[in-house]
């Protein structure tokens, strides 16, 4: 695959990703499930804007430039200080809708970061830079997807990690 083939797939991906959280958003009832809804999209959103100038500076220029591709997630630590005050927002019965959306989530999550980190491994010089940062950045979405969908399952697991054994 080249670097031109490899934006235009990225961009479906987004689109699909992108469509997905903006849906799971309008649907979701909880406030705080809309706002994390409304972030992931919001992200994925500027993906999408990134890759597309990146495939115009491309089909223009003939190269791209991998320009600094910035995130609004917040750091791991932030991450596990909110899931605390989490308690205090699931007080509402989930009746399998949020927990269908997480699911699709973090499939269409993991499609789009396999993607990312073969296009990673596959690309040369710039190519490399664009999807590596990528990588970085939608393997922080699976993560957050993750933890919510912990949480709202109640397993006794974050972030994969077992917090309690009845044991």
């Amino acid at each position: 695959m080249n670097l031109e083939e490899a934006i235009t797939k990225a961009i479906e991906f987004e689109t699909r990703v992108s469509k997905l959280y903006r849906d799971a958003m309008e649907k979701n009832t909880d406030p705080m499930g809309k706002r994390t809804f409304g972030v992931l999209a919001d992200e994925e959103l500027k993906h999408l804007n990134y890759l597309e100038s990146r495939l115009d500076e491309l089909r223009r220029k003939g190269a791209i430039i991998a320009e600094e591709l910035d995130t609004a997630l917040p750091s791991e630590q932030m991450i596990r200080e909110g899931v605390n005050r989490l308690e205090t927002r699931m007080t509402h019965k989930d009746e399998g809708g949020e927990l269908r959306m997480l699911g699709k989530a973090l499939e269409v999550e993991q499609d789009t970061t396999d993607f990312y980190r073969r296009m990673a491994s596959e690309l040369s010089d710039e190519g490399q830079k664009v999807f590596a940062r990528f990588v970085e950045i939608e393997e922080g979405h699976l993560a957050i997807v993750q933890a919510e969908i912990d949480y709202v399952s109640k397993t006794g697991y974050w972030f994969d990690i077992k917090e309690f054994d009845m044991e």
